[in-house]
């Protein structure tokens, strides 16, 4: 069960959709997902060095939630459960597409500064 409904009242759109992707993973899941396509859980775990597997559960359920990934659950020993972006979800990403391409090149600007950055 969801800690919080996410479902408004809403001050502007980009507060809406804020409220879908906010949290340091849940972006990272929609560019990996988007990237590699399917992807089983230990996948998307090993895609996503750093998260905990409790942070990576809560958020898979809310994105699932959200209706931006769809999770497929196999009933077979052991089980299977893979997860994909819907048209919900992709949708999502295209819009947060240009965030990405602002972000190489603020990457991109710190290290011409001499900062360390990975991207």
């Amino acid at each position: 069960m969801r800690s919080r409904a996410r479902r408004g009242p809403y001050i502007c759109g980009i507060d809406a959709a804020m409220d879908v992707v906010s949290g340091k993973w849940k972006s990272l899941i929609l560019w990996e997902l988007d990237n590699y396509g399917l992807r089983r859980y230990g996948e998307l775990r090993r895609g996503l060095p750093g998260v905990s597997e409790k942070m990576l559960i809560q958020h898979l359920r809310e994105m699932e939630e959200d209706g931006l990934i769809h999770r497929e659950v196999y009933r077979e020993v052991p089980p299977r459960v893979e997860y994909s972006l819907t048209e919900h979800g992709k949708s999502l990403n295209e819009a947060l597409r240009p965030l990405g391409v602002w972000g190489r090149e603020r990457c991109e600007r710190l290290a011409a500064e001499g900062a360390r950055v990975s991207a």
